[in-house]
């Protein structure tokens, strides 16, 4: 009994920390206003995470085809459609670490961290001990 109970526990262990996964589409929320700015496909590759943005939520007034003017490197004027803002961040306990996000609005790079709390993904970007953290939401298409 105790050995069928210990296994069950493992299982739902496992199959938790599956059903955490960071990987797939997230819909990015502004955190300053709430309105859903785009959404960013996070994947694996190399044994990282990297995300993109695959599609944009605009408002009529604003460039509906943006590019990065302000990016630094191989991003600089880039479109900010496919535009890969998310770059080698590394699994760490629950969460994902040692990587970098994008803000194409004003060109800067940010160490970042990423994590699931209640089925929606909190993404850290920071420099030294300045902080901003905002809440994607899982999107369905």
């Amino acid at each position: 009994m105790m050995k069928n109970v210990l296994t069950a526990l493992a299982l739902s262990v496992c199959f938790g920390a599956t059903a955490q996964s960071v990987v797939g589409k997230w819909k990015t929320v502004d955190d300053e206003t709430g309105r859903v700015k785009s959404v960013v496909e996070i994947y694996e590759k190399n044994n990282m995470l990297y995300g993109k943005v695959i599609k944009l939520f605009r408002l009529p007034t604003e460039d509906q085809n943006p590019t990065c003017k302000n990016c630094p490197g191989d991003r600089k004027g880039k479109q900010v459609l496919g535009l890969e803002i998310i770059r080698n961040m590394k699994k760490d306990g629950s969460e994902y670490a040692d990587g970098t996000i994008l803000d194409p609005k004003n060109g800067k790079v940010y160490d970042c961290k990423m994590w699931i709390e209640d089925g929606k993904l909190q993404v850290r970007g920071y420099v030294a001990f300045f902080f901003r953290t905002q809440t994607w939401l899982p999107y369905k298409e």
